[in-house]
This record gives C-alpha cells, structure tokens and sequence, in this order.
C-alpha cells in the first residue's frame, strides 16, 4: 500500500457571484432570490478558508471559476448580435436564461467531478468523470470547462483519466462528488466508494420525492463505477430518502459527509437506513477497516435545522494526530439545537474532537457550504507531483489571489447589472490575468 493524501481543491469564487435563485429544491438559494450580492467577499471568504486550511497542515488547492457570461448559451437559444446587444435583450425578454448565463456555480466543485482514487480502480489511475448536471439550465454546460479544468490540471496519462460527462438525458442524471463519498482505513489503500442516488429511472415502481427533483440516478451511478473499473465487492449503492428531498436536502452532501472509516449522517438521509449501514460495514470489512456510524438523531436535530445550518456539509478531515476535525459554517452556531449537538459531539470522546469554522455567507446565502466548496482527491506521492502545481494553496499564492480580487471584483451585484457589457469585460479580463498567476494559459476559450 501506498501512502496517499487527501487534497481538497475549493472552488474560487467567479466575479460573477449573484443570487439568481435558480435553484429549485436548494431552500437557501431560493431564499435569496434577486438581493444583493458581494462578489468580492464571496471570493475572499472562500480563499481564507483555503490559507486557513493549508496553514494548519492539510493538503489544499483550488479550482478556478470557469468564464461568464456564457454568451455561447445565449447565442444557442437565439440571442444575437454584438455582446451588449446579447445581453440587453436576453435581460428584455428572458432575464431568468440571461442568469443562468451569468451564473458562478461552478464555484461549488464537489459537483464538478465524481473522482475515485488509484488504490480503487482496474488499471491503478486516479480517475475523473465530469459531472453533466443536466437537472439545471444554469449548470447543465459545465462539464465542458470542468473537464477542461481537470485535464489541465491533471494531464499525465500515466497518472489520471479525465472522463467526458454521462449522456445528458434524465436516466443519467449526474450532480457528480456531492452524491459520492469514499470510506477506507487509510487514503493510499483500498476504499469502499459509497454513490447515494435519488431516483431509478428504469424503475417506475422505485421511490422518488414528489415536491423538489431528484437529482441522481442510480443508473448514473451505476454507469461512473463502471466506467472507473470499481471493485463491486467495494461499491455500495444507496438511495436517499425522498421525503428529506422534499425537505431541501438537493444533494447527499447536505445530509451526510464521510471521511476514513466515518460516516456522519441523519437518521433520515437514507430510504433503508439499516440496509445501507450494513452494507457499508460488509464492505468495509472487505478491506479490514470497522465503520464507524455517527449518527444524529431527528429528536436532537431535525432535518429543517440541518438543512438551515448545513450542519452536514461541512468537512471531515484527519489531523496528522488520527483525530478528526469538523468544518462547518458560522451558521451551525447560530442554530441552537446544532450548536448543541455539536458540543456534545466534541465532548463525546469519539473521532471528532475539533470544530472549525468560517465566516462562508456568501456561499450559504446561494445555497452551498464547506463541503460544497470542495472536491475531494487522493494523491500518492507521484500522483500529487504529476498535476499541475501552480493551484496549490500556499501563502504567496494566496496574497497573490487576494490582491487579484481586490482588483477585479465588484462589492455588490443586483440583478440588474448582469445587463451591463462592462461586466462581462471585467470578468473576461480577470480570468485573462488568473491564466498567468496560476500558469494555465489557454485555460478559458474566450471565442
């Protein structure tokens, strides 16, 4: 077995950062439909959260946004002439596809990509496959520049396999790392990959939520362990629970989070609790490592509280001591019954001993939290000197990225500015000079 690191690479926050609320089923997002945004302290609160990570001695990286306005969906949907004309008749006559265009989700990577490490797959490579995201107009266009990102950034065959996107068609439904998590012993030995899918789509009988859309199928799921030459002794397929579907929980992620041999979830984040806990035990025997379940309790923290607090889309990290520490938002304190929670978890003498947290509002007002800020990639060491080194978080890059935004960022976007042409120059121009910082040139297609 070889020793591995989990690197966590967040997703820089694009200059276009509004609130859309495009997002149907994500209750934050909708929450804050049409007010104000901050652009410039989205980004900075994202990258203290990377210097603060790295700073305290865990593997940290980013992903770069990817370019806005998407003038190639609008032009596809009949928008035409100049760039001020496209924009300024898309904001006449259809300004929910001109937000779509403008929109910085990609800023949440763990959909950018399900990734399964070497120690897991059939010929010994980390491999990727970008995330179609087909459920939202806003995300569904992606993939392309995710899979341009990661072949940049990941580029030596010898190391990696960059997957194209599953066919964008309902039955493969893919929202990528957000419904995907990865328990083992240790980072460089076998794990067992966990896919959680909300719906069937080959199965009319199977249950689906009857409010917000299910967002994963199994047979997505199905396909990506296929495609990865996953073990199907070590693969686990797990249906999420409709009815906490229709309660906000879009994606896996904002119901459970699992880290080594943890697995920290609700009692409702599964249809078959029991059934799926037990297969993840089997499983994992399967590679002489015991689960270890945390499990929370409706009566100590209902799912309403879960979701407003996004308590579950925090991240699970290992410290160097064994131990490990829980990053969550600063609304986790603010929820009464998750701040108390998590007292007692951190008294409880189990594997969470630490609570991290960060100032993230920017993103939990769109409707994502730490753990949606990141994608989570194991790396031996000749797999972490073979990708690109140039997005590692280090001090001098952060200070770089820093006067960055504050150079080419706005302090306040509102619905109406995605009309306004200069914007999308500025954007074009900030991304031109994150080329040469993070030494990717030809990154963006800007034709």
């Amino acid at each position: 077995m070889q020793s591995a690191r989990e690197y966590n690479f967040d997703g820089l926050v694009g200059p276009s950062h509004n609130y859309a609320g495009l997002s149907f089923g994500n209750v934050a997002s909708f929450s804050n439909v049409k007010s104000a945004s901050n652009p410039r302290q989205a980004a900075l609160q994202g990258l203290a959260k990377m210097r603060e990570l790295a700073a305290r001695g865990f593997a940290q990286a980013l992903l770069p946004p990817h370019a806005r306005p998407n003038f190639r969906l609008l032009r596809r949907l009949g928008f035409g002439g100049t760039d001020a004309e496209v924009l300024a008749r898309a904001y006449r006559e259809a300004p929910v596809i001109l937000a779509c265009a403008w929109s910085a989700a990609p800023m949440w990577t763990a959909n950018a990509a399900t990734v399964s490490p070497s120690a897991d797959t059939f010929d010994g490579r980390v491999h990727f496959t970008a995330a179609n995201l087909n459920n939202k107009l806003h995300r569904a266009d992606e993939h392309a520049q995710a899979a341009r990102t990661l072949r940049a950034l990941f580029g030596d065959a010898k190391h990696f396999a960059v997957h194209d996107a599953l066919p964008s068609t309902p039955a493969f439904g893919d929202e990528g790392a957000a419904n995907h998590t990865r328990l083992c012993a240790a980072h460089g030995g076998p794990g067992v990959e966990f896919f959680v899918y909300g719906r069937v789509e080959f199965d009319p009988s199977a249950a689906a939520p009857k409010k917000y859309p299910a967002r994963q199928t199994l047979e997505a799921s199905q396909a990506i362990a296929r495609l990865h030459g996953l073990d199907s002794g070590r693969t686990v397929f797990g249906s999420q629970n409709p009815d906490v579907i229709d309660q906000g929980v879009f994606h896996n992620d904002v119901i459970a989070v699992g880290n080594g041999n943890v697995l920290f979830y609700h009692e409702q984040a599964f249809a078959d609790e029991a059934a799926v806990i037990n297969k993840l035990r089997a499983a994992l025997a399967g590679v002489r490592a015991e689960l270890v379940p945390l499990r929370v309790a409706s009566r100590a923290v209902p799912v309403a509280d879960a979701v407003a607090s996004y308590l579950f889309n925090s991240q699970l990290l290992t410290r160097a001591d064994g131990k490990m520490a829980l990053v969550i938002p600063h609304e986790c304190q603010e929820n009464q019954a998750v701040a108390r929670y998590l007292e007692e978890l951190v008294a409880s003498d189990g594997p969470v001993d630490e609570l991290i947290h960060f100032d993230l509002r920017q993103s939990m007002r769109n409707g994502g939290g730490p753990a949606c800020l990141r994608l989570r990639v194991a790396l031996t060491g000749p797999e972490a000197a073979a990708m690109h080194q140039g997005v590692i978080m280090t001090e001098a890059l952060h200070a770089t990225l820093v006067a960055w935004v504050e150079s080419h960022y706005r302090d306040r976007i509102e619905p109406k500015d995605l009309a306004d042409p200069q914007l999308a120059i500025e954007c074009a121009g900030a991304l031109e000079d994150l080329e040469r910082i993070l030494g990717l040139p030809g990154l963006y297609d800007f034709s």
